[in-house]
């Protein structure tokens, strides 16, 4: 499966959960979750100690949502990464999405090359770099292009749909 048709499958789905948010700083998973909202999607704030985020309730782990999620939005170190990963096998979830802004170098990154592995052994379709907001807005758009252009983009082809 290409980046493109992960994403897009992505991106399909109603009720994404979003890890690595702050409530003490501005931060990319702060700015994503906002984007994605102001798309109309429905996004589930997952924290451990914080009880709501933009006005949505906040749960400690996937487990904890009811009625689960769609997809996992991963904006974390790449150590935390791999604890998410645990956690969206167990909680069943068959998507995750892991960001990771090449022009910003390691220090923008959730991507954990071991939770990558972990989740695709379990069947989970992992998309392991790139932003959904590459599929959503002008200026990101233009950052896919390049992306694209210089080899950038990620390789999905061990990626399958649920």
């Amino acid at each position: 499966m290409s980046f493109e048709e992960a994403a897009k499958d992505f991106l399909a789905q109603k009720r994404i959960a979003v890890v690595g948010l702050s409530q003490t700083k501005a931060t990319t998973g702060n700015a994503i979750y906002k984007s994605l909202k102001e798309h109309g999607y429905e996004l589930i704030p997952i924290h451990p100690s914080a009880e709501s985020f933009e006005g949505d309730t906040c749960y400690p782990n996937l487990q904890a949502v009811p009625n689960g999620v769609d997809a996992v939005l991963v904006v974390t170190r790449p150590a935390i990464s791999e604890t998410i990963m645990r956690d969206v096998v167990e909680a069943g979830v068959p998507r995750v999405w892991m960001h990771y802004n090449p022009f910003f170098g390691k220090n923008n990154s959730s991507v954990s090359n071991s939770a990558v592995e972990y989740g695709r052994e379990h069947g989970i379709n992992v998309i392991d770099g790139g932003c959904p907001l590459m599929f959503l807005d002008g200026f990101h758009k233009g950052m896919r292009w390049v992306l694209g252009v210089t080899g950038n983009l990620p390789h999905c082809a061990k990626v399958s749909v649920p």
